[in-house]
């Protein structure tokens, strides 16, 4: 990027020798690579109010139970997939235990996986990414090869951070070296300042003055934040008062709830307005069953109440059947259906 004034990264830390709490702190300093997707509302995982309460020190964010064997295989299979990289593309690579800021945006932090030495004697940056076979297809779009939007603004984020102009993306999803995909993007400086203008926005107006954003992503996305942050519903809670605003979110509710009463045919996208909706008055919310709005001269009432049902969960189970196969003989019933498949070709007997 000649046509701009080039910077050098200053140093945050030495981190090779943190402890991960300690680098967890250091990182709540400023805005991560993998952060920047949640601000801007493309993440797949993680809202803007997730990194806000992490920043804060209100909550972490952190390995979920949910996806805690993916994250490991990553952790364990980063050091292999840098060497699959090397391997196939001649490349010099080499770490630096650093966490770095940018100079001029000191909310702007990078912990990197690997860093390259280019044949042409020019540094790049390469991250190492692990998925699964069936989600491969991320990778592709019509045919062309991409980097999923959320990796894609990670490397955006640390190339402006490094000023380096180039990143590479390294990503297996089997157990052979064919089986990982390369990938590289270049800087696009339209791209990085609105990038760069969302952090900012997030840092300035919401981090530092303590007001949290407000919710934008999916229903699904936002009811799994809730749920880590607000805690068991309190039954004995008061009921919450609704402002203004969002008594035009539940106006706007009831009035999707009515068409699609009125509606002939199944819209997903008018199901996932509904959802995105109420998972934002949930959230309002909070641990309160219970909250009142008027709109007009007609109060609402909305009610959250917990549902508890007895069960044992397939972790369980297992445990069960393992520890005391005597009880789960006796008492686990396994129940039987048949199901019903029209296919063509002739069916070979067992």
């Amino acid at each position: 990027m000649p046509d701009r004034e080039r910077h050098a990264p200053s140093v945050l830390v030495e981190t090779g020798s943190l402890m991960r709490e300690e680098w967890l702190e250091w990182r709540r300093q400023g805005i991560g690579g993998s952060d920047v997707a949640a601000i801007a509302g493309s993440s797949p995982f993680r809202t803007a109010r997730d990194i806000y309460y992490d920043k804060l020190g209100i909550a972490a964010v952190e390995e979920h139970e949910d996806n805690w064997v993916a994250l490991e295989m990553g952790h364990l299979l980063e050091d292999l997939v840098a060497r699959i990289f090397s391997r196939k593309t001649g490349f010099e690579i080499y770490q630096l235990k650093k966490m770095f800021r940018h100079p001029a945006y000191p909310f702007m932090l990078a912990d990197l996986d690997y860093l390259i030495r280019l044949p042409d004697g020019k540094e790049a940056i390469l991250e190492i990414k692990t998925t699964n076979y069936h989600a491969k297809d991320h990778w592709w779009q019509n045919g062309r090869e991409i980097v999923p939007a959320h990796y894609e603004m990670q490397g955006r984020h640390y190339m402006a951070v490094m000023d380096l102009d180039q990143v590479f993306f390294c990503c297996l999803y089997g157990n052979t070296e064919e089986e990982a995909m390369v990938r590289t993007i270049t800087r696009d400086p339209a791209y990085e300042e609105e990038m760069i203008f969302l952090e900012r926005e997030f840092w300035t107006e919401h981090v530092q003055k303590r007001i949290p954003p407000p919710y934008l992503e999916s229903g699904e996305l936002i009811l799994k934040s809730v749920g880590r942050y607000c805690g068991p519903a309190d039954e004995k809670a008061p009921p919450v008062v609704l402002d203004h605003g969002m008594a035009d979110v539940l106006t706007h509710y009831l009035k999707l709830q009515e068409e699609k009463k009125q509606s002939e045919k199944r819209s997903k996208k008018l199901d996932g307005d509904i959802r995105r909706l109420k998972a934002i008055l949930i959230a309002e919310m909070g641990a309160s069953c219970t909250a009142v709005c008027t709109l007009g001269e007609t109060p609402y009432t909305l009610t959250y109440h917990p549902v508890r049902k007895a069960g044992v969960d397939k972790e369980n189970l297992l445990r069960l059947k393992l520890q005391y196969p005597d009880l789960y003989d006796k008492f686990v019933t396994v129940s039987e259906f048949r199901k019903f498949y029209v296919k063509a070709g002739v069916e070979k007997a067992a």
